[in-house]
């Protein structure tokens, strides 16, 4: 069939690739599946029950899940194929956000996953004079349930209705208004339409490797990533396309359990979970002791060594694989295909480790604007330190300022209720400005250098580009955070959150009594001398004027909780800089 609108996914799934498992989410300890014919006749219930309510084509509906599950999949399906708009909020997000987004979207009804979300959503009803009622997927005392709608659309008798609206809707029409968490201000509500994230699932395809001997039936996903956000949701009907099953993982805490349970072929990652894999990787490797440490370290070297991205070939390359590399994908459940990363940089050194090791990894990149997809690496074609070769219906062009703009069937129709902020983001030629910084070397591979709205100057004019420095800081094991400043001083300096956990086995392997809570840590003499050596060693790779002159150590996890981080894990700088803003006076030496 041909597929124009979101919910066309479903449907084409069902006529061709009708499965027991399509999707499948942990119940009280239990996995349990929901057919294609099932997902699709709940889909309807709900379409049904929906307009009982008295929605209409354009109403809009909260969607907040604290982790993705099936019942998040029925709603999206319910509220598409009615003409309905889903609005996905992040759960971790403060109630102030929340009081925002419903406010600006005239959200009329909401559902949730369970009780906190419903506490929190509950606390701003009476702000919100659009919203009508919230429901909840988990059983709670005195809350609607999500299955009242259900069986307010049980009577068949109705499904007419839906499929009249179902045909009338346009590719062009509203699907969804995703807010972006952003790193400064309110959130801005990016419209999506039916043509957009359509085109991107399509435009994206091609890149998802075939493997031969593997059936499209066998293939088995673990998603984990947040649904509200467009890079997960985007795979979830590119999923759909492809006729895969897709289990949902309970939370970020049971991922490796997850993982040995479910031994998926396919998983979309960001950049900080590899880190946090090789972290654990290395700790038990390192802490193993004797021979078994010394062959770890060996097959680090073999592996840090090998020029040609490939598998094994040579003696020392195969018995490397073959005692430590194949443990690592025995770890990611022994089946993986490949790992999907965005939603930021991924460090090019991790990035060539894990594919030297039998784990290939696809970067690519993308905005929530643009579906999200603007380029992804694609099997045979993975170059390193890139984020491949833009979509084949995606356009793309550097400007002057170096600046990469892009125009296609992707790139979203607008800011909800903002014109003046839709019309900042085009360039005269129609082209959406995605903020960000690269160049597209001689092969057609995309780069990407930096934000444009991060860089800054210092007192002496020279250009600071904060991210190329932290990606590289952010190798060292000591430093699980750092943010670069500077603008407008007389040099560049930085906070680092050091790794608390990596730091204390550090501490006893070594012996040393740096305290045992994070503020006492930062300040040991010890751990500023041991991080003041790993800027040391960045220095050497940076330019004389980029080169990090002092730095401060800050006493707590930078954390979405905390307002530090956005719930995409990207650092919100004017956020961090407020907050420790005695350390930066200490480092410039401003008066207080």
């Amino acid at each position: 069939m041909l597929i124009k609108r979101t919910f066309d996914f479903a449907h084409n799934a069902l006529e061709k690739y009708s499965r027991e498992d399509m999707f499948v989410t942990k119940y009280n300890g239990k996995w349990e599946k929901t057919s294609t014919r099932e997902f699709i006749a709940l889909g309807n219930k709900v379409s049904r029950g929906l307009l009982k309510l008295g929605i209409k084509p354009g109403d809009k509906i909260a969607l907040i899940t604290t982790a993705t599950r099936t019942e998040w999949a029925v709603m999206d399906l319910g509220i598409s194929q009615i003409g309905a708009v889903s609005v996905p909020v992040y759960p971790s997000i403060s109630p102030d956000d929340y009081n925002f987004i419903f406010n600006n979207a005239d959200v009329k009804y909401c559902f949730v996953s369970d009780i906190d979300l419903y506490e929190k959503v509950m606390k701003i009803r009476d702000n919100v004079p659009t919203l009508q009622g919230v429901f909840s997927f988990d059983e709670i005392n005195g809350a609607p349930n999500w299955r009242e709608i259900t069986d307010l659309g049980s009577d068949e008798a109705t499904q007419s209705e839906v499929e009249d609206i179902s045909k009338s809707i346009n590719t062009e029409d509203l699907a969804t208004i995703i807010y972006t968490s952003g790193t400064t201000g309110k959130p801005k509500g990016v419209m999506l339409s039916h043509l957009n994230i359509v085109s991107n699932v399509l435009g994206s395809n091609p890149r998802i490797p075939r493997v031969k001997g593997l059936e499209f039936s066998d293939i088995k996903i673990l998603s984990f990533l947040p649904i509200c956000h467009i890079f997960e949701r985007m795979l979830f009907y590119l999923y759909q396309y492809n006729g895969y099953a897709i289990y949902f993982a309970e939370s970020i805490e049971k991922m490796g359990d997850n993982i040995k349970e479910v031994q998926p072929h396919i998983m979309s990652v960001v950049p900080r979970l590899i880190e946090k894999v090789y972290d654990k990787i290395y700790d038990k490797g390192t802490s193993a002791g004797g021979l078994k440490s010394q062959i770890f370290l060996w097959a680090l070297g073999v592996n840090k060594a090998k020029e040609k991205i490939g598998k094994p070939s040579g003696l020392k390359e195969i018995i490397a694989d073959k005692l430590v590399f194949s443990k690592w994908r025995e770890g990611l459940g022994g089946n993986i295909i490949t790992l999907v990363s965005g939603s930021a940089a991924l460090s090019a050194r991790l990035n060539k480790m894990f594919q030297n090791a039998g784990i290939p990894i696809l970067e690519g990149y993308g905005l929530t604007e643009t579906s999200p997809v603007i380029s992804v690496n694609s099997f045979g074609k993975i170059k390193v330190g890139t984020v491949g070769h833009p979509l084949d219906n995606v356009q793309v062009k550097i400007q002057e300022d170096g600046e990469i703009t892009v125009k296609g069937p992707s790139v979203f129709k607008g800011y909800f209720k903002n014109e003046e902020m839709t019309k900042e983001a085009f360039t005269d030629e129609g082209f959406f400005k995605t903020g960000d910084i690269g160049h597209i070397d001689e092969e057609g591979y995309l780069h990407i250098t930096d934000r444009k709205k991060e860089m800054f100057k210092t007192s002496g004019g020279k250009y600071i580009a904060p991210q190329v420095i932290e990606n590289l800081a952010k190798a060292s094991k000591f430093i699980e955070q750092i943010m670069v400043v500077g603008d407008g001083e007389k040099m560049p300096c930085a906070f680092v959150q050091p790794d608390f956990n990596f730091i204390k086995n550090w501490a006893e392997r070594k012996g040393l009594n740096i305290g045992t809570t994070p503020a006492e840590m930062v300040k040991s003499p010890e751990l500023i001398a041991r991080i003041g050596k790993e800027i040391t060693y960045l220095n050497t790779k940076l330019g004389n004027w980029e080169q990090i002159k002092k730095f401060e150590l800050t006493p707590e996890v930078w954390s979405i909780e905390l307002g530090l981080l956005t719930p995409t894990l990207k650092l919100k700088r004017k956020a961090i800089k407020e907050r420790y803003l005695k350390l930066y006076n200490k480092m410039y030496g401003h008066q207080e």
